[in-house]
């Protein structure tokens, strides 16, 4: 076997670095069996409500994913991040697919405040549970596209509505959001790295279901 030079190992790893810091990838469902269902391992579940957490790891799409089914409840799980920098990778990017919308849904009533697919972004402040700052990326089922709103459930959580009503429904969806500048038009401030993203399904206030599929989430480079 005929040796690498050295300077050809350290190009590859240069490269290597290179690629490294351009994104970074922070779901990609790969590292669990296909059919593994429940809360996967390495996120949390919520602390609050009676959530189901009737998810299961599949292959759609020719990618793989996590399928969230609700009925008459909502489930959320959560997963810690550490050593993001916004200032590097300020994009997040990840897919998904809206099945079915809880009727009536609508993010900005307290009364009706569910949505088939919720992908969170936290920036954990103590006392966690009253002053973190969360920014809800949410499929809604009747508020408009672009609408920007406070949650009634939850003053910590600044919705912003991505997708919106049927028209999509069972499509796969790309969606990239620039969450520094979101961040800094929301509250004014340039936002530190964020603890935490969270993936949710939710129909408990409609009293109906929903249903769902997210794909892989990163942050990248512009």
């Amino acid at each position: 076997m005929r040796r690498v030079p050295a300077y050809v190992l350290a190009l590859l790893l240069a490269v290597a670095t290179v690629w490294a810091a351009d994104q970074v990838v922070i779901e990609d469902w790969k590292a669990y069996p296909v059919g593994t269902k429940g809360i996967p391992p390495g996120w949390l579940g919520q602390d609050w409500g009676s959530p189901a957490y009737d998810f299961r790891v599949v292959e759609d799409g020719g990618q793989r994913a996590l399928h969230l089914k609700s009925r008459n409840e909502g489930s959320t799980i959560s997963k810690e991040i550490k050593g993001l920098t916004l200032t590097d990778t300020p994009i997040l990017e990840w897919r998904w697919k809206a099945v079915t919308l809880p009727k009536g849904g609508n993010s900005c009533k307290k009364e009706i405040d569910d949505q088939a697919v919720q992908v969170y972004v936290t920036w954990p402040r103590f006392p966690t549970a009253v002053r973190s700052r969360i920014i809800g990326y949410v499929w809604d089922a009747t508020v408009p596209v672009g609408t920007v709103c406070k949650s009634e459930k939850n003053g910590m959580v600044t919705y912003i509505v991505l997708r919106s009503g049927p028209g999509d429904l069972g499509k796969w969806l790309t969606e990239q959001r620039d969450v520094r500048a979101d961040f800094k038009k929301l509250y004014g401030e340039e936002a530190e790295s964020p603890g935490g993203i969270s993936v949710a399904s939710d129909s408990n206030d409609t009293q109906s279901a929903a249903e769902a599929f997210v794909g892989p989430i990163l942050f990248r480079k512009p």
